[in-house]
Formats: C-alpha cells, structure tokens, sequence
C-alpha cells in the first residue's frame, strides 16, 4: 500500500512539470510568430557599414526635420481667418457710418453734414451725434461744441439775466418752448420755415451776441467733425457743405445768403476715419486721405460700395460690420450747373455678404503632420543615401580594376 502510494504522488508531479513545460512552449511558440510580424527587422551591428557621406546626410536630415517641426508647430498655433461669400439676408437695418474730418480753410460755423438716402429719407444739419471742434490755420485746437455750428451759447445763462425773456422767432417756426432766445435758435426757426437767413444784424439776439463779428473772427479757421451718423441700409449719400441746409418744395437747399461773398470755399480736407458699421482692426481705404484743393469751389465726391462683412470667433462670438471700395472724383463748381462746393459721398450697398471665421488647425492633423515629415525626409535621406552608397562602391571596383577614367 505504501508503495502504491508513492507511485501516486509521483505521477502528480510528473503531470505538473509536464504541464509547464507545454505552457513554456506555447509561449515561446507565441513569441516566435509575433516576431514575424516585425516590419522593422534589425541588422547585426557587425554588417553595418557607416561611411561619412552618410553622416552628412543624417545631420542634413535631423536640420531639415527641425525646421520643419517647428514650421509645423507655429503654423499649428496660428489661427487662420477663412472668408466666405453668401448673400446678404439682412432686412430693415440700420447703419452707423463713424467718420472723424478736418477741414482747415472752412470754419465750423460755415460747416453742415445732411443724409438723404433713395428711400426718401433726409437728415438736414445733422448736430445731435457730431462733435464739431474749432482749429486755427496751424491745427491747433480753439474750442470743441457738440453740434452746434459756431460757438454754443449758454442758455441759462441768458435765462438767468431775465428768466421771463422768451425771444422771438422773427416769423420762423418756433422750438417746442416758443421761444427763440439765441440767435442759433433764431436761424433754426428760419431754416425750418424755409426761409434765408440773411440779416442777422436785424436780429436782437444775434446782435446781443456779437454773430456778425464772430463770423469775421472765425472765417480764417478750420474744423475738425467727428463722430457718427446713422442711416438706413439702402443707397443714399452724406455730405459736408457750407450754409444752413434745409428742404424747400421738395429740393435740397443749402442757404449760404448770410456769409461774406468772398469766402472761396475751400474743402481741402483729411480723412483721418470713415468706416461704415462697427469699428474693427482693419484699415479702411480712406482712412488717412488727404485732398488739397488748388482753388475754393472744388466738389469732392467718393463713391463708396459698402459690402456687409461678417467676423465669426473661435470664442463663439460674432462682430457685424462693414467693408468698403472706394473711387473718387473732383471738379470744379464755378463751371455753370457744376453744383455745389463740398464733399459728397454717395455709398451702394452690395448684396453679398463676407464671412471670415477664424479656425485653428485641430491637434491630431498637427500629429498627422509631424508623423509625414519625420517620415519623409528619412525615406528620402535613406534613399539619396544608398544611392550615394551604391556609387561610391562602383566607382572604388573600377579603381581597383584600373577602369576608372
């Protein structure tokens, strides 16, 4: 019994290591097929030949490849702006054009800014978003008075001297309070009853307020206009010309009876910002144009296409604003029916709008990339250099076997 026993135990070990050793061999057997499938078999150090031509095309290849990598990389971090083009579906918009003009032999005063679009709309003397600032003949700056031409006279001052004065309108259509109690309102009443302002020395308030020798003072002045207008988004013009403008049987009229006759007129100008819509970074073409005319009575007109452009973040937000193309001309308006001095722009708008979205080239391209060029200048490196190789072993046998010429 002893003895079967000791066969049993015996047998149980025997199918133990049996057991290892299928498992071992499995494993190895495991590992031999999966070398097989190693594209990337290695050579014995002994069978490898170095030679300096080879080394000069691996330093070669590791610049190349360096260059590139760091190519890649800025071109992976820098976000580029796409454009697009798609009609413009906009409908019943408003427009802000944002200008900022000096004007250096015309003074403030003289100056008015009116709007009329082909829907029939007409903004006349446009003063309640427009900073007109007084300049001497140098540039330097005498006064700044929101929308007013000429100097703006304090009211309640002249309300504190008698608070019952109420002035008359002299016929004019009077303000909302009934009274005219400077002379800016007294020209205002005239002008939206159509008529000429002519005399102003005849005018108690004008006199009171000394209009007539302000007017010689100023005449050799500039102005700076600057602010914004705001229109409908349909086909119209704005411009700057001298005297009071107001509408008279339907017709556009500019009253320039009250100033001295021999003012010439003079609308050299500088543009220093004109842009339609949202200000943005870019530059717009008349942005720092200047025009000096040779003589007074010279119009200056630019036809403006405003094309809707639209800026579209990679933060998710989106600027609406505009872009524009300019051309220009001038002519002289002491020609008979040649019209009026001044700057005139007349500005179209485009159908089409302009899409730029700002994109980044995502990660995994960037891998992509990298992988394409570590990869293809060692392809190539290894080529031009077995090719190398290969010459420089058959130029050595025709040495050696005196054929080489």
């Amino acid at each position: 019994m002893n003895h079967r026993r000791s066969s049993g135990k015996g047998g149980g070990m025997g199918g133990i290591a049996g057991a290892d050793d299928s498992n071992s061999s499995s494993a190895s057997s495991f590992l031999k097929s999966l070398k097989q499938l190693d594209a990337y078999a290695k050579p014995l150090d002994d069978f490898r030949v170095k030679t300096s031509t080879g080394a000069a095309v691996s330093i070669i290849s590791y610049v190349l490849i360096a260059i590139l990598l760091v190519s890649e990389f800025t071109d992976w971090r820098t976000v580029q702006v796409l454009p697009s083009l798609d009609v413009d579906k906009s409908r019943k918009d408003k427009m802000w054009i944002n200008l900022n003009m000096t004007f250096p032999k015309v003074p403030c005063f003289l100056l008015s800014i009116d709007v009329m679009d082909v829907s029939g709309d007409h903004q006349n003397d446009v003063d309640h978003s427009i900073i007109k600032t007084r300049i001497d003949r140098n540039g330097n700056v005498i006064h700044a008075a929101p929308g007013v031409i000429g100097e703006k006279v304090d009211e309640k001052a002249v309300a504190q001297k008698d608070p019952n004065y109420c002035g008359s309108c002299y016929g004019g259509v009077p303000p909302e309070n009934g009274c005219c109690n400077t002379c800016e309102d007294v020209r205002r009443a005239y002008t939206n009853k159509g008529w000429s302002f002519t005399k102003p020395d005849d005018v108690e308030q004008c006199v009171n307020e000394g209009w007539s020798e302000k007017m010689k003072e100023q005449a050799t002045e500039g102005c700076n206009m600057s602010g914004h207008i705001e229109v409908n988004k349909v086909a119209g013009n704005f411009h700057f010309a001298p005297g009071k403008s107001f509408q008279q049987g339907g017709v556009h009229v500019h009253d320039l009876a009250s100033y001295q006759a021999e003012n010439s007129f003079d609308f050299s100008h500088t543009i220093h910002q004109l842009s339609f819509g949202k200000v943005t970074n870019f530059k717009n073409p008349l942005d720092g144009h200047t025009k000096f005319a040779e003589k007074g009575h010279y119009m200056y007109q630019y036809f403006v296409k405003v094309v809707s452009t639209k800026f579209k973040y990679l933060d998710g937000r989106e600027v609406n604003t505009n872009q524009i193309a300019v051309t220009e001309h001038e002519r002289d308006t002491t020609l008979p029916g040649a019209g009026l001095p001044g700057v005139f722009f007349n500005f179209d708008i485009s159908p089409m709008l302009v899409t730029y979205n700002e994109y980044q080239k995502p990660f995994a391209h960037f891998l992509t990339d990298v992988c394409a060029i570590v990869g293809g200048i060692f392809t190539v490196a290894g080529i031009l250099d077995s090719i190398i190789y290969t010459a420089e072993k058959n130029l050595k046998k025709k040495i050696e076997l005196g054929k080489a010429s």
